[in-house]
């Protein structure tokens, strides 16, 4: 019994089981990738045209959205924002759709507007069709490598034991993030010396603080799990001096992923290094505050079709984030050259600059990590001129350092911004335990 149970791919069969034919959707998907650039064109021309004309006929919500024009051009078609799909479900799906034959879930909520949503079964299984094929890779198996988990869990009885099994039938342990104090990280520690895992997948701050906690203790990773293969960060900005933290404590290859729950992995760091954009299941675009599209190398709103989804629509979807397309991009093979942030995630200070609010994260964070002192920091802006920087530590920010952030903030930002720091011995992070690093009042 043990040796048929190890030939069977327990992750394949119970995504075929709960109804995501995963066969199929690897066979489209493999068949996608080999398409000849001519060939990917015409196919990325039939999906948008078919995706649109199939919620025009089917799906009442994206019919009046569009409202009145007769076979609409591609760039004339509105831009879907998340405060559109502020409505019951049941008022957003497709003919044919109910609550009962598709996959539901919810979005996080970080973005500060959290729905829920739809998938049909297909467009599912093709979702774990394509985060099968990138995380291979990497040489990781979703049937047969074992992966440590860091994320958050739920926390009521039948939410946790849900979650539990998946975890059993993913081969993944997980390592809940809500606590991640010395003793804690002390006990995650143990796991790695004990269990053979294959890769570490997870929210990039707690993932971070486990390498800050292996650096104090100047401890190699990979020599106390040797059998790890890749470490896959995700769901919050990943820093250059964050990922060389995690490659020098680590020793395997820090891989980035850029995603959202209601459409698909968007990019992905590919073996070269480049962040690759998903162009088989999705169309990615950048768009001006006009909803002009950009070319290659500007900075503005990523706006995302998703390609198969016949449940819901997700058409020219502003999924609230803005980012740059690199010059090198295809059609077929587009690259993220540079992920910048929320559109809700911007500073307004008092001269009337707009600022990313990573802006002052990554001031603030150049100067007050140089000791290792501090572990983790959020900003927030209560009010024009003023921000709250909370943080924790093994001892308190001296007057010199609190001065030093002021100064830099005063140049890179505008003078005459007032600050308080408090020191906190752990950070308020969402219920999925997500560690939001600005956030503005305002």
């Amino acid at each position: 019994m043990k040796f048929i149970l190890k030939m069977l791919s327990l992750f394949d069969i119970s995504l075929q089981l709960n109804g995501f034919p995963i066969k199929k959707a690897k066979a489209e998907l493999d068949r996608i990738v080999n398409l000849s650039e001519e060939e990917y064109a015409l196919f990325l021309q039939n999906k948008k045209e078919e995706i649109v004309d199939f919620h025009l006929q089917n799906n009442l919500f994206y019919q009046e959205l569009v409202g009145n024009k007769i076979a609409p051009k591609w760039e004339d078609l509105p831009v879907l924002n998340k405060q559109n799909l502020q409505k019951p479900l049941n008022e957003r799906l497709s003919k044919g759709f109910t609550l009962k034959n598709v996959y539901l879930n919810k979005t996080s909520g970080s973005s500060g507007t959290p729905f829920v949503f739809a998938k049909d079964k297909y467009s599912h299984a093709l979702t774990w069709a394509s985060n099968i094929m990138r995380f291979g890779w990497f040489r990781i198996d979703f049937n047969h490598s074992y992966q440590a988990r860091f994320y958050g869990i739920p926390m009521d009885f039948v939410g946790y034991h849900k979650e539990r099994l998946k975890d059993f039938l993913s081969r993944r342990f997980r390592f809940p993030v809500f606590d991640l104090s010395d003793e804690v990280l002390e006990k995650f520690l143990e796991k790695f010396k004990t269990k053979k895992f294959d890769y570490i997948n997870g929210y990039t701050s707690s993932i971070v603080l486990f390498a800050k906690f292996l650096e104090q203790r100047n401890l190699i990773l990979n020599e106390i799990c040797p059998t790890l293969k890749a470490c896959f960060v995700t769901s919050e900005m990943l820093f250059e001096s964050d990922k060389k933290l995690l490659e020098k404590q680590f020793r395997i290859p820090i891989v980035n992923e850029y995603g959202a729950s209601e459409l698909d992995l968007i990019a992905f760091e590919n073996t070269l290094g480049e962040w690759q954009i998903n162009a088989e299941t999705l169309f990615v675009e950048i768009l001006d505050e006009n909803n002009q599209v950009l070319p290659y190398g500007k900075e503005g709103r990523i706006v995302i079709t998703s390609l198969f989804n016949k449940a819901h629509p997700f058409i020219r979807y502003d999924i609230g984030d803005i980012g740059i397309l690199d010059e090198k991009s295809t059609l077929q093979k587009p690259i993220l050259k540079k992920l910048i942030g929320r559109t809700n995630d911007v500073a307004i200070l008092p001269s009337g600059k707009k600022s990313p609010g990573l802006t002052f994260y990554y001031v603030t964070k150049s100067i007050i990590e140089d000791d290792g002192n501090v572990k983790e920091f959020i900003i927030k802006q209560t009010t024009l001129d003023t921000f709250e920087i909370e943080y924790v530590s093994e001892k308190a920010l001296t007057t010199e350092q609190i001065q030093k952030i002021k100064e830099a903030i005063s140049i890179y930002l505008e003078p005459n911004l007032n600050f308080s720091f408090t020191r906190k011995k752990v950070l308020e992070r969402t219920n999925r335990g997500k560690l939001k690093q600005f956030k503005s009042f305002l």
